[in-house]
């Protein structure tokens, strides 16, 4: 009896370790993934705008539309990260192209920036929002 209780201690003990060591090498097979290895570039209005003066560039503005309609960044699509179509908007756009994005103050920007990577997409984020703009500004 005694045996038997030793027995099945140690196939515990050995089963907890295998399960241990497993769910240690899934965890670090994760942290090789590309996409998690990626960031966006967060950057000053001076910056930006020479980011955006690239015609290729696609400006997305997170902001509501009634932000957006307060004024906006002149070329900038209004994307607004807490819409219902936020994630399929984004699926959308081209990823061959870079992306400038920005918000109000900065804080729906980089949220909406690390999804975006996340999606492949090449980013680059105006990291005080539009509050720091001080080039044109479009209704």
């Amino acid at each position: 009896m005694l045996s038997l209780c030793c027995v099945k201690l140690i196939e515990d003990k050995t089963m907890k370790t295998i399960l241990y060591i497993l769910f240690a090498a899934i965890m670090m097979a994760g942290c090789n993934n590309s996409k998690a290895t990626k960031y966006f570039d967060s950057v000053d209005a001076t910056r930006f705008a020479e980011v955006i003066e690239n015609e290729k560039v696609q400006i997305i503005d997170t902001r509501t539309p009634a932000e957006f309609n307060e004024g906006h960044i002149p070329g900038a699509v209004n994307i607004d990260i807490d819409g219902e179509e936020f994630a399929a908007k984004i699926a959308e756009l081209d990823k061959s192209r870079p992306v400038a994005v920005y918000c109000r103050g900065g804080r729906r920007s980089k949220e909406a920036a690390e999804h975006m990577v996340s999606c492949g997409l090449e980013v680059t984020e105006l990291a005080d929002g539009i509050l720091s703009w001080k080039g044109a500004v479009e209704k």
